[in-house]
């Protein structure tokens, strides 16, 4: 019976199931307390995890404000790509807004990869390619959606973070002060 790595890795990519295995040896369970760091701006991100249950909070530090870059919600990889892949310093922390069970692969064993999955270029370019689109989609709801539109679209894909997650983070992921989060969340809780 595949677990839910196996079950995500499968739904993403196209691989067989005796690679999928091999694949998924390589990450290893582990809990991650509320308020505990992953990794922290400025440090290395030396492993990617698959987030099995819990939510996770990327943001960056900035001399006047902490800026929310994402919610890591379950059935999602996380990692500094930058730090992960190119060994630089980590551009943001990634800490846990509640209790986590991720599923940790280390970076020697995703470098590893390719010696036991022969298909492991295409499989990981694939995986790239998912991590950029999903980049290139959050980009361009920035400079082509309004508030409106971007706070709208987050509560039609994950409604449940509004009761999970303190709303100034939410705020921040969308580009928006707390008070504008908060007169749209009032105009939309008035239209539903």
């Amino acid at each position: 019976m595949m677990n839910e790595l196996e079950k995500n890795i499968a739904a993403l990519f196209e691989v067989k199931s005796e690679d999928l295995k091999t694949i998924s040896s390589h990450f290893h369970p582990v809990s991650l307390g509320k308020g505990e760091c992953f990794f922290r701006e400025n440090g290395y991100a030396n492993h990617m995890a698959f987030v099995k249950s819990g939510l996770l909070r990327e943001w960056v530090d900035l001399p006047d404000k902490e800026i929310t870059k994402w919610i890591a919600t379950p059935g999602y990889f996380i990692t500094d790509l930058n730090s992960f892949l190119f060994d630089k310093p980590a551009a943001s922390t990634l800490q846990a807004l509640t209790d986590c069970e991720l599923y940790l692969i280390s970076k020697d064993d995703y470098r590893n990869m390719g010696k036991s999955i022969p298909t492991w270029n295409t499989v990981e370019k694939l995986f790239m390619a998912k991590c950029f689109s999903t980049m290139g989609d959050r980009i361009l709801s920035f400079i082509s959606m309004t508030a409106e539109e971007r706070y709208a679209q987050l509560w039609n894909a994950n409604k449940e973070l509004f009761n999970q997650v303190p709303l100034q983070y939410l705020a921040s992921m969308l580009g928006m002060t707390p008070e504008t989060f908060s007169r749209l969340r009032k105009k939309i809780a008035s239209i539903s």
